[in-house]
Formats: structure tokens, sequence, C-alpha cells
């Protein structure tokens, strides 16, 4: 078998909304600067009257045998890089050669060990996953390994959701509650450089979740790089009354001896790490000890093989892997065949899957707050035609 061609499939249509789909932004690391901390800026797509305009691209592998794997989405940025650097490396290759080409690939890209680089060896490598099942008739996680469960539980991941509304947060909170969510995750509105003011409403928040949920029931908060270790502590000493299950991301992703410090000194347990990339990576958490969860992306760290070899290790120091949920789909096949003990569950971000799946026949969506991994060949994406209204086949950028 012989790869013949990589598409790089550019969609565009409308996901229908009753009102904007992004109701209130995140904290963001680049919040320290006021003119940015005000911006009302989302991604996606765009908002329009009646819906949001999605515009995204798909991978396509495709072989001598006529079976094809298919990735996706992922923005035109990482399209670019696919297009450039990466499809020269597997025209006429054996897609079930999948170590020897992520190893060409991750040598080839010197410069692009992380980020979006990383991204792109990210997609193809879980488009040739895709490829490599069908070939086989086998869904995606049977040759991983097979399945360790009957279904997964999910968390539910607030992102987008109003924050400041407290009447609204309560409300969707009991009702996410109600649909069998096994926990929430919620989103910090404000950063160190919001000021005490901004500082009582991230806690007000956390208070309202839990007098919404009960005591009986998962709570995290992803603080998304944002804060300081100051702050940081200042925060869950305020909140470690209302008992998250994690804080996520206190601090950017390379300031390990701000982790360190957070860890020593706060009971609440840390999670992060899916802006980290490959295996080298994430050595760095797992020798310094910063971390109780690590979160690989599967679409940024390196693909499903990657995640694979970052999980193997993580178990090593009994640490917990609950993967940053880009793709549902692809992150069941991996959480499917782990140890429930190591990934008790995965996340489900609410509105950025209702974006991610627009264009897919079969999302895969929770049911009673639990999902079922897609039995048929591959990891179970195809394209719905009747949402697409503009394809453009792209190959350079």
């Amino acid at each position: 078998m012989k790869i013949i061609d990589v598409r790089l499939r550019q969609l565009e249509g409308v996901l229908p909304t009753e009102g904007p789909i992004w109701e209130e932004r995140l904290a963001r690391p680049l919040d320290i600067y006021a003119d940015y901390r005000v911006r009302d800026d989302h991604e996606g797509g765009e908002q329009l009257k009646d819906g949001f305009a999605i515009s995204t691209v798909y991978l396509e592998i495709a072989t001598d045998e006529g079976v094809d794997g298919l990735a996706g989405p992922i923005p035109r940025s990482i399209a670019s890089i696919i297009a450039s650097h990466l499809r020269r490396l597997l025209i006429g290759q054996d897609p079930r050669d999948s170590e020897r080409l992520w190893d060409q690939m991750h040598r080839a890209l010197v410069h692009g060990r992380q980020g979006e680089a990383m991204m792109a060896i990210s997609t193809v490598d879980c488009a040739l996953w895709d490829l490599r099942a069908k070939w086989m008739q086998q869904p995606v996680y049977r040759l991983l390994g097979g399945s360790a469960r009957e279904s997964i539980p999910v968390y539910a991941s607030m992102l987008g959701f109003s924050v400041q509304d407290l009447g609204l947060v309560r409300e969707r909170a009991q009702y996410y509650k109600s649909l069998g969510y096994c926990g929430q995750k919620w989103f910090f509105r404000h950063g160190s450089m919001s000021g005490r003011e901004g500082l009582k409403q991230n806690i007000e928040l956390v208070k309202t979740l839990r007098d919404a949920v009960g005591e009986d029931y998962d709570l995290m908060f992803d603080c998304w790089q944002s804060m300081d270790v100051t702050y940081v502590m200042e925060l869950a000493q305020a909140i470690e009354q209302y008992r998250p299950r994690w804080l996520e991301e206190c601090v950017m992703a390379d300031r390990l001896d701000s982790m360190r410090r957070l860890k020593d000194k706060l009971t609440i347990p840390m999670a992060g790490a899916e802006h980290e990339y490959t295996r080298w990576g994430f050595k760095r958490f797992f020798d310094a000890q910063v971390l109780d969860i690590i979160q690989p992306d599967i679409y940024w760290c390196g693909g499903l093989s990657e995640t694979l070899k970052i999980a193997a290790a993580a178990t090593m120091h009994d640490l917990q892997v609950v993967p940053h949920g880009h793709s549902t789909i692809a992150t069941a096949h991996f959480t499917v065949t782990q140890s429930p003990i190591h990934t008790p569950f995965q996340e489900y971000l609410v509105k950025w899957n209702d974006i991610h799946q627009h264009f897919l026949q079969a999302p895969l969506v929770p049911e009673n707050g639990v999902i079922q991994v897609p039995e048929t060949p591959g990891i179970g994406m195809a394209l719905n035609r009747e949402n697409i209204h503009k394809e453009t086949l792209i190959f350079t950028v």
C-alpha cells in the first residue's frame, strides 16, 4: 500500500445558533495588558445574526488501495505546514509504517519541535491511524490495545458560557449536572492584573458553583496561564473550602519553577501541560514533579502515537492523564484503552464540540453523561455533505 495523495479540504458552513455562541471570553496570558483585557474576541469562526460561520480544514490521506484516512478540523495555518513541509515526506510511503513516518516528520521539522509544526504532525498521525484501522476493518481503539471499560464518563467543559451573570452560572451548572455529566470545568474571567475586584469575582464564581451543584460533585477551574504565583496562592486559599478537583494551567506552560512553588504550598491538585509537546517535553514535568494531572492534547502533542508514549511514561509516576479535548472522537479511542485509575474520564468542551463536529456525519455526543466509542472502522469520522456550503481543495497556502 502506498500513499498517492495528501489532500487538504477547506470546508465552509454555518452552525445555527440562538444568539451568540461565545457569551464570554476567558482570562488569557495577554490580559496583563489593559487593552487586551477588555477585548471581546473569540476563535473558531464569525458570529452572524442567526448562526456561526465556520471555515476550517480537514486532512485526507489517500492510498493506491482506495483506503483513505481523515483528520481534523484544523486551522489554515496548520494546513499550510502539512502542504508545504509534510506532504512531500508522505507521498509514495506505506501508511502502515507509522513509527518511521512519525520519526521522519519530526526530524524534518527541526525548527518545529513544538507549537504549530507539532500540531501538523499530530494531524497527519491521527489521519494515518484512521487509515490503518480502516484497512484492517477495525475501530482505532482495537489497534491501540482494546477496551478497558464499557463506556467513558465525561465532564462538561464550560468554555464560552457567561461567568459574570451568576444567576445564569447557577442555572447552567444545575442543568448540565442534570444531564449526567460527572463534573464540570469552568473558566476564570479575571487574571492577576484585574485587581481585587477581579479576584473577588473569581472567588464568587467558585462559591456560586459549589452552592449550585452540591458537595458531592466534581468542579474544576481553568486559569489558562493567566495568573502569577502570588495571585494563585491567594485565590487557592480562598476557594479550597469549596474543594475543587483541580486548578488548571495556573501559570504559563514553561514556568516550571512557579509550578513547583505552587505545588509545594497548595492543597488543591494541579493540572496542566496541554500546551506541551512530545514525550521529551512532558519529561520536564515528570522530572520536576509539578503536576498531579497531565493533559496532553492528541491533536497538539504529537498525535495518538505520541500520546500513548506520554501516557505510558506518566503511569510510571502514577499520574493521571486526562487529555485536553480538541477532538472528542480521537480522545475517546485513547481513553477507552487506558486504566480507569489513570484516565478516569475525559473532557467534553460543550461549545467547541458544536463547532468542531459541525461537518461530521455522526458527532460523538454524550448521553446521560457518558460516551460510547464508535465501532465503525477507523476513528469514526465521515463528512456530512449537507452542512458543507463550500469546499475548496488546497495544496499550497
